[in-house]
């Protein structure tokens, strides 16, 4: 209650008015306290840009990432040509270090070495599961016969030099044998002239995507019908890069619950060496 006496504040108001404005404690004087109905939408802004800039991210990541696409399609003028280049791009190179998965109801093959595009010939070191095992050992390979060298104990890479005795020669299986089939495979991706790119779009061949092997950015696209098959379009899928040059090519095979995969450049190559005569298969 303010007294007045003769129209002036009384002395023990204006002592009251003098009196400093109280500071809650842990607070410094002189800080602007925000009203409690304002600090939710603070809260909420610091949200909102919390979460746009983890979805700032997330687009980030998803452009570094190259797969996906909205394949299969149409092979445009410009992938097609690409795809035509693909096994002269393996012929151009002299050589690649390949490793072939041959799959089998008995256990899966895998041959890790070498193709020599220009000479024809394979050479590599065969690792077996399961009952293949016993097929264990060092391989030759062109297109008229395959040397097999036995070892129990086959190393993980093929000597540079290969032994000078203990070779098997027996001619390729043109049936029955998915490693054989798998081998041939391997011998016929390379070409000395590129292919018809034309002739590829008009065939069948498509586009279905993109993706990344062993850190290179590739196209996966299919190849046309075979000239003699209808209807085999699809059945060997590429990974071709910016120059046509193949990453992983994947073949299906018939009375195969699985296809065969080669990829490419997985280890160093070495060149293949010529073997001696070896002893043909009784």
């Amino acid at each position: 209650m303010i007294e007045r006496v003769n129209g002036q504040v009384s002395a023990s108001n204006r002592v009251r008015s003098a009196r400093p404005r109280r500071v809650s404690p842990g607070r410094p004087a002189g800080r602007r306290r925000w009203p409690w109905s304002r600090r939710p939408w603070i809260v909420i802004g610091v949200a909102v840009v919390g979460v746009a800039a983890l979805v700032a991210v997330a687009v980030l990541l998803l452009a570094d990432d190259d797969s996906g696409g909205d394949g299969p399609r149409a092979l445009t003028s410009e992938e097609a040509s690409r795809l035509a280049m693909a096994r002269f791009r393996n012929y151009e190179a002299r050589g690649r270090a390949v490793t072939i998965t041959v799959p089998g109801a008995a256990g899966e093959l895998t041959v890790t070495g070498a193709v020599d595009y220009r000479r024809k010939v394979g050479y590599g070191v065969v690792h077996g599961t399961g009952r293949n095992e016993s097929s264990d050992g060092l391989i030759q390979w062109t297109p008229t016969s395959v040397r097999v060298h036995p070892m129990a104990d086959a190393p993980a890479h093929a000597p540079a030099s290969p032994p000078r005795s203990g070779w098997h020669d027996r001619p390729p299986l043109a049936s029955g044998s998915a490693l054989d089939t798998a081998l041939s495979i391997a011998l016929g991706l390379g070409g000395d002239r590129p292919d018809n790119a034309e002739l590829l779009a008009q065939n069948g061949a498509a586009w279905w995507g993109r993706e990344r092997v062993n850190g290179e950015r590739v196209d996966v696209m299919t190849g046309p019908s075979s000239p003699d098959r209808s209807g085999t379009a699809g059945n060997v899928r590429y990974w071709i890069d910016s120059d046509g040059t193949p990453h992983r090519v994947r073949v299906t095979v018939e009375s195969q619950p699985e296809p065969v995969v080669i990829d490419f450049d997985t280890h160093p190559y070495v060149p293949v060496k010529p073997l001696p005569t070896a002893a043909p298969t009784r």
